[in-house]
C-alpha cells in the first residue's frame, strides 16, 4: 500500500477559483487522483477536487508559514 500525502476527500462546500496549470502538472494530479482511488477503495476522484487539499496540506507542513501566521494574529 502507497503512503499518500492525502486521504479520502471530504465533500465540502467550495468556493470557486479558475487556475490555469501547466501540462505536466495536470497530468500528475490525474495519475495521483488514479492512485488514490485505488487506495481509498472510492471511484476515481475528480482530479480538480485534489488541488484544495494538496494546498491545505502544504500550508499545514509549512513551518514557516505556521510561525509567519502565528506571528500576525498575535502582533
Amino acid at each position: 500500500m502507497t503512503k499518500l500525502k492525502l486521504s479520502a476527500i471530504p465533500d465540502d462546500r467550495p468556493v470557486k477559483i479558475a487556475i490555469e496549470l501547466p501540462a505536466a502538472v495536470h497530468r500528475d494530479l490525474v495519475a495521483y487522483a488514479e492512485v488514490l482511488g485505488r487506495e481509498t477503495g472510492q471511484a476515481t476522484t475528480d482530479p480538480a477536487k485534489l488541488i484544495a487539499p494538496m494546498l491545505a496540506r502544504f500550508m499545514m507542513t509549512d513551518r514557516a508559514f505556521t510561525r509567519a501566521r502565528r506571528s500576525t494574529k498575535s502582533g
